[in-house]
């Protein structure tokens, strides 16, 4: 057993498919069917099996995924704490919220990479409910997330930072001519929202009901990109971070709505496990980043 496979039986996990772990790895697909053999091999069991057109994990296969991600975390760690290299080199495994993609974030980490060419950094895209056992799991080393405070005892939080929640609209659309905007001025008003799993419309929602509002929802996506291509089309109000708006606000193709309203607190947050130890390739990271 090596890392690679491990690495490989992760791959095909999150990707359900050999084929298509096989093309994200750029390896053959018989590569990939090897790696599995010499594991399943190795265990003297299944790992996966095949219903149908279906691949399924055994309960083998499901026992295994922990211990591979802390095998991975630990291989990480020990290239980034057991070097005699000054600056440092190895794997750090970021899970990030898409809105702050909109913002700095992009522009920070290529200048951590020209910085520290030697880093390979991995980015995955990620929720508010699933990212904690991420973080436990060894999955991911550090996420950079922009939700309400998160309390979570198995959690370090070490950075914060406050930001805004606003709704946007064509300049020509009644409501960004209005002084101030309040909840009741968006009854009947076709909102476009994020998707139901979203922290910020279920700030929304509950805003709404404690007003006596009922929402009329014309869109849920999870694309920040799609609510800005309605509201720019005049099919509704967008709700969405401040920031995933700045360039179109800059180029006069939306406005954002004078909100009068309740408050909205989100923040930009960093998060590592709380038994994680920081590295310097770590501390670089979240100091160049927020």
């Amino acid at each position: 057993m090596n890392n690679t496979q491990l690495e490989t039986f992760l791959k095909i996990v999150e990707t359900g498919s050999f084929t298509a772990t096989a093309n994200m790895l750029g390896y053959a697909q018989s590569t990939v069917t090897t790696q599995i053999k010499l594991l399943e091999d190795e265990f003297g069991c299944l790992l996966f099996e095949r219903l149908g057109k279906s691949l399924v994990l055994t309960t083998e296969g499901e026992k295994l995924i922990a211990y591979a991600e802390q095998m991975l975390q630990l291989q990480r760690q020990m290239l980034l704490e057991v070097s005699a290299a000054e600056i440092p080199s190895g794997i750090i495994k970021i899970g990030v919220s898409e809105s702050l993609c909109y913002k700095h974030f992009p522009e920070n980490l290529m200048e951590y990479k020209k910085k520290y060419p030697g880093m390979d950094i991995r980015i995955q895209l990620i929720d508010h409910d699933t990212f904690p056992g991420l973080l436990k799991s060894g999955a991911l080393d550090l996420v950079y997330t922009l939700n309400p405070l998160i309390e979570n005892p198995e959690l370090k939080q070490i950075h914060k930072k406050k930001e805004s929640l606003a709704f946007f609209a064509r300049p020509d659309h009644p409501m960004a001519k209005m002084k101030k905007v309040k909840e009741e001025n968006l009854e009947n008003v076709p909102l476009l929202l994020t998707s139901h799993t979203c922290s910020f419309r279920r700030m929304l929602l509950d805003d709404f009901a404690r007003h006596g509002v009922t929402p009329k929802i014309e869109l849920e996506t999870s694309s920040k990109e799609i609510l800005k291509t309605f509201a720019m089309n005049g099919l509704g109000i967008a709700f969405m971070p401040a920031m995933t708006a700045t360039a179109e606000v800059e180029e006069k193709k939306l406005k954002k709505i004078n909100w009068a309203g309740e408050d909205f607190p989100v923040y930009s947050q960093v998060f590592v496990h709380k038994d994680k130890h920081r590295s310097l390739a770590i501390n670089e990271l979240v100091g160049m980043i927020i």
